[in-house]
């Protein structure tokens, strides 16, 4: 797969927000694709091939889509927040005005949002708002409606608070990744490249996340909304009633495609099956693409 890429940086109230980003060599008329990266990861966790397909930016961009994949706050080249400014709502109104200046600069008739995890929460706080792009569906993947207590993410969430810590690859493979057979050993050396040091506040936040925030930001969202959640997750339950106990949240979104990811631990991009999500994605953004232009021409009939 072509690695070639560009890094584009935007200033937000005297942050800077740097991102990666891949594309068509021609532009196809297709959605800009906008990435949001979970804990302990840079903008270069959708630039890992966990299968011989290549990485999301690789699929995505074969398809013919733009992909800006964001550095979230301190992260990669973005500035860092103090712990105490380090709140996921700081980070939805910065990526929110960064995304509005890239569908500006990129000129995107459309936006397709894609969240990992935490970027996930922070992809549907966004879609809740809503932003100020032509927003046509978001896929949050990685996250669901329960985390279990006592697990792994409690853990994760005890660490000293003001704190910004760099957990080995040894233990962060025990919870990014599935079963042995699930993954490619290319996969994990390449996620390790993607690793980063991770403020704490960002896993003392997520555990309460379903509980806080889930509940009244889902019917504020009003468009589609994809979701998946791996198999063998070490941080979320999914369970098939969890998995439908999400999906109904939605009240408000024109429709909602939620499930499983067979065969992935919690980074399912980076599995072999990895693939599978990123091809049901792009599927979902053309379903995406097709429910705003339609709606787009009942409006103009109007």
């Amino acid at each position: 797969m072509a690695k070639q890429r560009d890094v584009l940086t935007f200033e937000v109230d005297g942050h800077k927000i740097t991102a990666l980003t891949a594309g068509p060599a021609e532009a196809t008329g297709k959605p800009l694709i906008v990435a949001l990266h979970g804990g302990t990861y840079t903008a270069q966790y959708f630039d890992v091939a966990g299968s011989p397909e290549g990485s999301f930016l690789d699929v995505a961009a074969a398809h013919g889509h733009p992909v800006l994949a964001f550095d979230r706050p301190g992260y990669g080249g973005s500035t860092p927040l103090a712990p105490e400014a380090n709140t996921f709502s700081r980070h939805v109104a910065l990526l929110s005005d960064a995304m509005t200046q890239a569908a500006t600069r990129l000129g995107a008739d459309g936006v397709f949002l894609v969240g990992h995890s935490i970027g996930g929460m922070l992809a549907l706080m966004i879609a809740a708002s809503p932003p100020d792009v032509p927003l046509i569906g978001v896929s949050a993947t990685g996250m669901g409606a329960v985390i279990p207590g006592g697990g792994a993410a409690e853990a994760l969430g005890s660490l000293p608070p003001d704190e910004t810590v760099d957990l080995p690859y040894q233990e962060r493979d025990k919870v990014m990744f599935g079963p042995a057979h699930t993954y490619r050993a290319e996969g994990m050396r390449q996620a390790h490249e993607s690793y980063a040091p991770v403020p704490v506040r960002e896993l003392v936040q997520a555990p309460a996340w379903p509980r806080e925030h889930l509940p009244a930001l889902a019917p504020r969202v009003r468009v589609p909304v994809h979701n998946a959640l791996a198999e063998f997750d070490a941080l979320w339950s999914s369970g098939s009633q969890n998995v439908a106990r999400f999906a109904a949240m939605f009240t408000a979104a024109p429709f909602v495609d939620a499930s499983v990811a067979r065969d992935t631990g919690h980074c399912i991009d980076h599995h072999v099956l990895g693939d599978a999500l990123h091809l049901r994605q792009l599927a979902f953004a053309e379903e995406c693409a097709h429910w705003a232009a339609t709606r787009q021409r009942a409006g103009d009939e109007t």
